[in-house]
Protein backbone atom coordinates (compact mmCIF):
# COMPACT_ATOMS: atom_id res chain seq x y z
CA UNK A 1 0.00 0.00 0.00
CA UNK A 2 2.80 2.27 0.87
CA UNK A 3 4.74 1.54 -2.44
CA UNK A 4 1.54 2.92 -4.16
CA UNK A 5 1.08 6.08 -2.70
CA UNK A 6 4.70 6.59 -3.21
CA UNK A 7 3.79 5.72 -7.00
CA UNK A 8 1.07 7.84 -7.35
CA UNK A 9 2.94 10.91 -5.13
CA UNK A 10 5.51 10.76 -7.74
CA UNK A 11 3.86 10.44 -10.65
CA UNK A 12 1.85 13.65 -9.56
CA UNK A 13 5.10 15.38 -8.97
CA UNK A 14 6.53 14.82 -12.19
CA UNK A 15 3.31 16.07 -13.88
CA UNK A 16 3.35 19.06 -12.07
CA UNK A 17 6.91 19.74 -12.97
CA UNK A 18 6.44 19.07 -16.64
CA UNK A 19 3.70 21.34 -16.87
CA UNK A 20 5.65 23.94 -14.66
CA UNK A 21 8.47 23.63 -16.90
CA UNK A 22 7.73 26.31 -19.36
CA UNK A 23 7.17 28.40 -16.79
CA UNK A 24 10.30 27.76 -15.61
CA UNK A 25 12.18 28.05 -18.89
CA UNK A 26 10.28 31.43 -19.82
CA UNK A 27 10.92 33.23 -16.98
CA UNK A 28 14.18 34.85 -16.15
CA UNK A 29 14.33 37.58 -13.23
CA UNK A 30 17.19 40.28 -13.56
CA UNK A 31 18.82 41.94 -10.32
CA UNK A 32 16.24 44.67 -9.98
CA UNK A 33 13.54 41.80 -10.13
CA UNK A 34 11.82 42.33 -12.77
CA UNK A 35 10.48 39.81 -15.72
CA UNK A 36 12.68 39.34 -18.66
CA UNK A 37 10.66 37.68 -21.33
CA UNK A 38 11.79 34.81 -24.14
CA UNK A 39 11.36 36.34 -27.24
CA UNK A 40 8.57 33.70 -27.70
CA UNK A 41 5.51 35.81 -28.65
CA UNK A 42 1.84 35.74 -27.04
CA UNK A 43 3.76 33.51 -23.80
CA UNK A 44 3.66 34.89 -20.37
CA UNK A 45 6.47 35.20 -18.66
CA UNK A 46 6.32 35.32 -14.44
CA UNK A 47 8.26 36.62 -11.66
CA UNK A 48 7.62 37.55 -8.49
CA UNK A 49 9.34 40.55 -5.79
CA UNK A 50 8.98 39.08 -2.10
CA UNK A 51 10.53 41.28 0.98
CA UNK A 52 9.10 41.23 4.80
CA UNK A 53 5.79 42.78 3.63
CA UNK A 54 4.59 40.37 1.22
CA UNK A 55 4.75 39.52 -2.04
CA UNK A 56 3.83 40.79 -5.63
CA UNK A 57 3.01 38.68 -9.17
CA UNK A 58 4.44 39.97 -12.18
CA UNK A 59 3.90 39.06 -15.79
CA UNK A 60 4.84 39.83 -18.85
CA UNK A 61 4.00 39.21 -22.59
CA UNK A 62 5.58 39.96 -25.87
CA UNK A 63 3.33 40.69 -28.63
CA UNK A 64 2.98 41.94 -31.93
CA UNK A 65 2.38 46.02 -31.91
CA UNK A 66 -0.90 45.82 -33.50
CA UNK A 67 -2.31 43.03 -31.31
CA UNK A 68 -4.66 43.70 -28.76
CA UNK A 69 -3.43 41.62 -25.93
CA UNK A 70 -4.33 40.49 -22.47
CA UNK A 71 -1.90 39.54 -19.84
CA UNK A 72 -3.14 38.31 -16.15
CA UNK A 73 -1.32 37.35 -13.03
CA UNK A 74 -2.22 35.81 -9.89
CA UNK A 75 -1.01 34.63 -6.82
CA UNK A 76 -2.38 31.78 -5.61
CA UNK A 77 -1.91 30.00 -2.07
CA UNK A 78 -2.67 26.40 -0.68
CA UNK A 79 -4.25 26.70 3.24
CA UNK A 80 -3.41 22.76 3.42
CA UNK A 81 -1.74 20.40 1.34
CA UNK A 82 -3.53 18.63 -1.24
CA UNK A 83 -6.16 21.77 -0.86
CA UNK A 84 -7.55 24.06 -3.85
CA UNK A 85 -5.22 26.69 -4.55
CA UNK A 86 -7.06 30.03 -4.24
CA UNK A 87 -6.65 33.54 -5.56
CA UNK A 88 -5.53 36.27 -3.22
CA UNK A 89 -4.40 38.87 -5.63
CA UNK A 90 -4.49 39.36 -9.12
CA UNK A 91 -4.21 41.78 -11.90
CA UNK A 92 -5.12 41.95 -15.42
CA UNK A 93 -4.14 44.44 -18.42
CA UNK A 94 -5.58 44.78 -21.82
CA UNK A 95 -3.35 46.91 -24.44
CA UNK A 96 -1.92 47.04 -28.15
CA UNK A 97 1.24 44.91 -28.36
CA UNK A 98 2.96 44.04 -25.53
CA UNK A 99 2.02 43.85 -22.08
CA UNK A 100 2.94 44.01 -17.93
CA UNK A 101 0.57 43.64 -15.29
CA UNK A 102 1.45 43.69 -11.29
CA UNK A 103 -0.43 42.19 -8.37
CA UNK A 104 -1.00 44.36 -5.56
CA UNK A 105 1.31 43.27 -2.39
CA UNK A 106 -0.44 40.97 -0.89
CA UNK A 107 0.97 39.01 2.94
CA UNK A 108 0.72 35.11 2.22
CA UNK A 109 2.78 32.45 4.53
CA UNK A 110 1.07 29.96 3.11
CA UNK A 111 2.78 27.99 -0.01
CA UNK A 112 2.52 30.22 -3.45
CA UNK A 113 2.19 30.05 -6.95
CA UNK A 114 2.29 32.55 -9.23
CA UNK A 115 0.00 31.99 -12.45
CA UNK A 116 -0.26 34.16 -15.95
CA UNK A 117 -2.37 34.11 -18.24
CA UNK A 118 -1.75 35.97 -21.98
CA UNK A 119 -2.38 36.35 -25.45
CA UNK A 120 -4.44 37.75 -28.11
CA UNK A 121 -7.34 39.77 -26.31
CA UNK A 122 -10.38 38.81 -28.79
CA UNK A 123 -9.19 34.99 -29.06
CA UNK A 124 -8.95 33.12 -25.73
CA UNK A 125 -8.61 29.83 -27.81
CA UNK A 126 -4.65 31.39 -28.07
CA UNK A 127 -4.21 32.40 -24.74
CA UNK A 128 -1.51 30.47 -22.92
CA UNK A 129 -1.58 29.99 -19.37
CA UNK A 130 1.41 28.80 -16.83
CA UNK A 131 2.11 28.83 -13.82
CA UNK A 132 5.48 28.50 -11.63
CA UNK A 133 6.57 26.22 -9.01
CA UNK A 134 4.86 25.99 -5.37
CA UNK A 135 7.38 28.45 -3.44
Amino acid sequence: MRTRIAAVMMTVAGIAGLSAAPAVAATATSEAGTAACATVLNRPCITHQADSEGIVGIAQVNADPTQLTMVQVEVRTQQAWGSPWETVASATTVRLGSAQAVTPKVTATAPRIICATAGPALDAAKQVTTCTNPF
